[in-house]
């Protein structure tokens, strides 16, 4: 047996046990493993698809969410606005009432004020009335002490009064 020469008997042996080992192996290896693949294959296809699909869906999640970030933004400015609005007009509610009230207490003090000043120059009036009445009584009790000048009084007072 020479290793450079070749033997036919063996190779046609090796080619015949090799036809029936593809010949088993497509028969009973190979479907196996070809299905195992395929279904290995769609099980790929299907959970990229399902990446794809959750992908997606996070995005429209992220673009919901935002949209409703948007809208709360949105709802927060516009209270904030109104709460603005309200203490703005409360305020100026507040100083309208204040200068009314003000106003009020202000002619109130006047016509008090006006009140006391009358009465006040009421009670002078009567007051240099009264000492004048004194006066005029104690001139004339010192004028009128004698009879002699009581008639002179007289004559001068008929002479300052006219007829008509």
């Amino acid at each position: 047996m020479d290793l450079i020469t070749p033997e036919y008997g063996l190779f046609f042996w090796q080619t015949i046990v090799f036809l029936i080992l593809i010949f088993l192996m497509a028969r009973f290896a190979w479907k196996p493993v070809l299905n195992g693949l395929r279904q290995r294959e769609e099980t790929i296809n299907d959970s990229l698809a399902s990446a794809e699909n959750a992908r997606k869906e996070m995005q429209n999640l992220k673009a919901d969410n935002e949209r409703l970030m948007q809208e709360a933004r949105a709802e927060r400015d516009a209270v904030l606005r109104e709460a603005r609005e309200l203490k703005e007009k409360i305020v100026a509610d507040a100083a309208e009432e204040a200068q009314e009230k003000a106003d009020t207490i202000v002619a109130q003090a006047k016509t008090s004020i006006e009140m006391e000043k009358r009465a006040a120059m009421a009670d002078i009036k009567n007051q240099v009335a009264s000492l004048s009445i004194e006066i005029a009584e104690k001139v004339v009790r010192k004028e009128l002490s004698s009879k002699e000048k009581q008639h002179q009084m007289i004559d001068d007072m008929l002479g300052d009064v006219t007829l008509n």
